[in-house]
C-alpha cells in the first residue's frame, strides 16, 4: 500500500506557520517517542532555521525506555534541547520551563541589554497529527486551552495561549508533508495513528507490525495473546480465533482482528515498544514493496 495523507487544510496550516515564524523565539517540536525520526516533519527544520529548538519526546510511557535514552542522546548531539515527557500524565512537564529559559537565554540577555524587561518568550508548538500537541499545552497550562482527541486533525487553526508572564505559546495544527520519500516512514506513521485510519489497509498494517515485533520484541505476542504460530498471517489468524473475532458463520474477521492488534499497540497494552532505533535501517520490505 502507498502510505500518504495530506488533506487541503495542511497547506493552509503550513502557510500560517511560515507567516508567524518571525514572531517566534523558540520552536517546540513534539515527536512520538515510538518513532522519533519518522514523526519529525522535515519542513520544520527549514521553518525553524535560526530559532532556538526544543524537541519533546512525547508518549514516552509507550516507548522502549532504552531506545528513548538513545534518541535523547541522538538529538542532543544534533544540537537540540530535548526532553522525554508524557503530556497525558504530566511526567517531566515541570522541567520544561527551565529548559525554555535555557534555550532562550541569549534572547533574554539581549532584551535585558536593550532595556526590554519582562517581554515573554514566544514559542511555536509544532508536530505531526496526533502527536499530542494539544494535550501537552493543556497539561503545561494546567487547564483546558485547546481541544484534544485521539485522532489526527483535531486542531484546525492557530491559537495564542499565554501561560505566564514569561511564556506565550502558539498552538498550530498538525501537518504532514506532501510526499513521503520513504514509504517505511508512512507505514510507521500509520501504525501510531497519525493518518486517517479510514484510508488504510489495516490488515497490511497489522501484518507489518507483527513482523517487526517478531524481529525486535521476541516472545511479546506469544505472551500477550497465548499463541503458538510463527508465520505473521498465521499469528493474525490465531489471535483472531483466540479473541473470537468472527463474522457470521464463524468466518474469521481479519479487519476486526487487525484493528485489535493495532489498538493494543497504540494504547501500550502490548508493552513499551519503539519502532525505530538510531542508526538502524528499516523495513518492512514485504509490506512496503521497497
Amino acid at each position: 500500500m502507498n502510505y500518504q495523507w495530506y488533506p487541503g487544510h495542511m497547506t493552509k496550516a503550513k502557510r500560517m506557520m511560515q507567516e508567524n515564524i518571525r514572531l517566534i523565539d523558540l520552536v517546540i517540536e513534539l515527536v512520538d517517542a515510538r518513532v522519533p525520526l519518522s514523526s519529525r516533519n522535515p519542513d520544520i527544520d527549514e521553518l525553524g532555521k535560526g530559532k532556538s529548538r526544543l524537541i519533546l519526546l512525547n508518549k514516552a510511557d509507550l516507548a522502549d525506555e532504552k531506545q528513548t535514552k538513545a534518541w535523547f542522546s541522538y538529538f542532543k548531539e544534533k544540537g537540540f534541547f530535548v526532553l522525554a515527557i508524557n503530556a497525558r500524565t504530566k511526567e517531566n512537564m515541570k522541567a520544561i520551563q527551565n529548559i525554555v529559559t535555557e534555550a532562550c537565554r541569549e534572547k533574554i540577555e539581549r532584551d535585558r541589554k536593550r532595556g526590554i524587561l519582562n517581554r515573554p518568550v514566544r514559542a511555536m508548538v509544532v508536530g505531526i497529527p496526533n502527536v499530542g500537541k494539544s494535550t501537552f499545552i493543556n497539561s503545561f497550562a494546567g487547564k483546558a486551552c485547546t481541544k484534544t482527541g485521539n485522532k489526527p486533525g483535531v486542531t484546525k487553526g492557530k491559537q495564542w495561549i499565554r501561560l505566564n508572564k514569561g511564556l506565550e505559546l502558539l498552538d498550530t495544527p498538525g501537518i504532514l508533508w506532501p510526499k513521503f520519500e520513504d514509504q517505511k516512514v508512512g507505514l510507521k506513521l500509520a501504525m501510531i495513528g497519525s493518518m486517517n485510519d479510514e484510508i488504510l489497509n489495516t490488515e497490511e498494517l497489522a501484518i507489518s507490525l507483527i513482523t517487526y515485533l517478531q524481529e525486535h520484541y521476541q516472545g511479546l505476542l506469544e505472551k500477550r495473546y497465548q499463541i503458538n504460530s510463527e508465520e505473521p498471517v498465521k499469528i493474525l489468524e490465531e489471535i483472531g480465533e483466540k479473541r473470537k473475532c468472527f463474522l457470521k458463520g464463524e468466518q474469521l474477521d481479519y479487519r476486526k482482528t487487525s484493528n485489535l492488534i493495532i489498538d493494543d499497540f497504540r494504547s501500550g497494552r502490548l508493552g513499551k515498544i519503539t519502532l525505530e532505533i538510531p542508526g538502524e535501517k528499516y523495513y518492512d520490505e514485504a509490506v512496503s514493496g521497497n
